[in-house]
């Protein structure tokens, strides 16, 4: 599992580590580890360390410091390294001294030289702002990031590219876009969650011996060993009862679709029987003749392990009413959001799970899309606290996030071409089932986007596919998650 910590705690242990090494142990770990990477970079870039270019922003702090070492060690090698310096008079001191003892330069951010230096360069060092800067870039060092992102550099930012938020992943302002980030102990929630996660590039995490426990961690992303150890694999004495059965109450007339798709998911998601009640039914059946169809609405359908509810509703207020009633996992989707009544959602004893988009999660708080989607962590841990559910906020980064706090989870295993009519109905029945074979909302709303994701990519590959394409992938996702866990 990949685990994400807050800047407090990665401070916190930075400062218990420091106490036990000699001074400037840690930042030389770290400018080791990034110079490193550099080298790399420079290698696929410039064909080789020596005679490349390279050119560091630096600004005031410890990141400041990081980047000069790490330009010493550079420019030992053979680059020519040139700082950038926002703020000369604040500059890290022995960073500085090593830098121009192993023959780098320094020109002023104000100079006509930096913005020339930075056109020339093979590759661009950000360390601007660490991990503690809020907001975007300061004015003077705006001019420097649109000069590395017009260049032909690659461009390297130091822990996290400035400008972003490195505990909540939000952009406000100007940000270095960086092709990598080296980031330094562990990761920041900053470096998994959109927007910032698209500032940060690939992201390499060198070890520098943080002692930092997994339960400080306040964000978590599944990786396949961890899916697989959630999924449900039936044993010796199951039958389809044992292994659980889904309720699917959706579609309607004018959209009979979404029941299909959403029983599309359900069937591939763990369950061992699937039972649908709407309008449907024909549809259903026509497609999946091993669905249990009924007509009676979900108090008479028969026993359920959990209930999915809401895809393609339209405004069948009753039925979601009545779903929410039952004392079983209920997951609400699409119009079933809408439908629901805040205080019966809030006043149930078992299990819920909300599945919202962006659009819908704004109706849900009273915000715009565009405000959800700039603040991705903090509206799915709103909503989760508000509705006293667990939150599954779809997106480019999924954000799943309980009501009892704790560390949210993140999935990044989709591709753009999810952003398909229906695919959200197929996910709603894949979490549904997970949730009838016993998982809890957090980890059947994780294990399903988990799965979505790698479903998504494997009926696109690099093409459009439909909802209905991305259910039939579900079970090679199954299996490759089973086979790499």
């Amino acid at each position: 599992m990949r685990t994400a910590y807050s800047v407090e705690t990665v401070r916190n242990a930075e400062r218990e580590l420091m106490a036990r090494l000699p001074e400037g142990a840690l930042m030389q770990r770290a400018a080791a580890g990034l110079a490193a990477a550099c080298a790399q970079v420079l290698g696929r870039v410039a064909g080789r360390v020596y005679g490349s270019r390279v050119v560091l922003l630096v600004g005031s702090g410890d990141n400041g410091g990081d980047a000069l070492y790490a330009g010493a060690r550079l420019a030992r090698r053979g680059a020519g390294v040139t700082a950038v310096l926002l703020a000369p008079d604040r500059v890290h001191g022995g960073g500085l001294a090593a830098l121009r003892r192993a023959g780098g330069r320094t020109v002023d951010s104000d100079s006509a030289r930096a913005p020339e230096a930075i056109a020339r360069a093979d590759l661009v060092l950000d360390g601007v702002v660490g991990i503690g800067g809020r907001g975007g870039l300061r004015e003077a060092a705006v001019p420097l990031a649109d000069a590395a992102a017009r260049s032909r550099a690659a461009v390297v930012a130091v822990d996290l590219p400035s400008g972003v938020d490195a505990d909540t992943g939000e952009v406000r302002g100007s940000a270095v876009r960086a092709d990598l980030t080296v980031t330094f102990g562990a990761h920041k929630p900053g470096l998994l969650i959109d927007p910032a996660r698209e500032y940060a590039g690939a992201v390499r995490l060198v070890d520098i011996g943080l002692p930092l426990p997994a339960e400080a961690a306040g964000l978590e992303a599944l990786q396949h060993a961890d899916v697989a150890r959630l999924l449900p694999v039936p044993g010796a004495e199951s039958d389809k009862y044992r292994r659980g059965v889904v309720g699917i109450a959706a579609g309607s007339a004018r959209y009979p679709g979404a029941a299909v798709l959403a029983v599309a998911g359900a069937l591939r998601g763990g369950a061992g029987a699937v039972r649908y009640v709407g309008p449907a039914g024909d549809a259903v059946i026509a497609r999946f003749p091993e669905t249990l169809v009924s007509d009676e609405g979900p108090k008479r359908a028969g026993r359920v392990q959990a209930w999915v509810v809401g895809p393609g509703a339209g405004d069948d207020a009753s039925t979601v009413a009545e779903v929410l009633a039952a004392e079983v996992p209920v997951l609400i989707d699409a119009d079933g959001l809408r439908l629901a009544e805040a205080g019966a959602v809030r006043s149930r004893t078992a299990p819920t799970l909300l599945t919202p988009h962006a659009g819908e999660a704004a109706a849900l708080l009273g915000a715009s899309r565009d405000e959800v989607e700039a603040a991705r962590l903090a509206s799915a841990r709103e909503l989760a606290a508000r509705y006293g559910a667990t939150v599954l906020l779809k997106g480019s980064t999924t954000v799943v996030a309980s009501p009892e706090g704790g560390p949210a989870r993140v999935n990044a295993t989709g591709t753009s071409w999810l952003a398909t009519a229906g695919s959200g109905d197929v996910l709603s029945g894949l979490a549904g089932s997970l949730l009838a074979t016993g998982l809890s909302a957090r980890d059947a709303g994780s294990a399903a986007a988990y799965l979505h994701g790698l479903a998504g990519r494997l009926a696109a590959k690099g093409a459009p596919a439909g909802a209905h394409d991305v259910a039939e992938a579900i079970p090679a996702a199954w299996r490759d998650v089973r086979a790499g866990g």
